[in-house]
């Protein structure tokens, strides 16, 4: 069994839950179609928040999502599919969507850039930002669109991209890191 043997076996499993439980094929179109929107005001919420941390934040988040599709296109270029309804029988496909290459997933690095970048920062209610990163992915693979190494893929490219971020902006003067994530900071009694 090879990996895309693996990938397409793993897609069957989460795809074909909305067979076994239709009554969340709504909340899954919900969360894998429409959450964008909610992500959109959220980053305009806190752009416009009082507070320069805020401000960083948001502008490091932006810069992570440029990064993480700069990535993406890249191992585009090395690897492609396109979603499982155009390559597979018997596809849950609960929403319409252009037959493209499906790799790896724009939707999973755009929120997984921003949620990670929003995980670094705020300490009250970070890991409800990873919570909605992995439901979206986890929805888009459900509604049929995306395969589970789309991803995985573009979740790791977004979490690399929000890290590179983080770590250069944490060096800028006048950015608390201490105040802003619990990773841990060097200083000279350290050594």
């Amino acid at each position: 069994m090879n990996i895309m043997d693996v990938n397409k076996d793993i897609f069957y499993q989460i795809n074909g839950l909305g067979k076994k439980l239709p009554f969340l094929d709504v909340p899954m179109i919900m969360i894998g179609s429409y959450a964008l929107y909610f992500l959109i005001f959220v980053v305009i919420f806190y752009l416009f928040k009082k507070g320069e941390q805020n401000r960083i934040m948001v502008m490091s988040s932006l810069l992570s999502v440029g990064i993480a599709v700069l990535l993406g296109r890249v191992a585009g270029m090395v690897h492609s599919n396109n979603q499982p309804f155009a390559e597979l029988p018997n596809v849950n496909q609960l929403v319409e969507k252009a037959v493209n290459n499906s790799f790896p997933s724009d939707h999973t690095m755009i929120f997984f850039a921003v949620c990670f970048s929003f995980f670094l920062f705020k300490k009250p209610g970070r890991y409800l930002w990873m919570v909605l990163a992995c439901l979206v992915g986890f929805a888009r693979i459900w509604v049929g669109v995306h395969y589970p190494g789309d991803i995985l893929v573009g979740a790791i490219l977004a979490i690399f991209a929000a890290l590179l971020v983080y770590s250069v902006v944490s060096k800028i003067k006048g950015f608390n890191r201490q105040k802003h994530s619990k990773l841990p900071t060097t200083s000279e009694k350290d050594f």
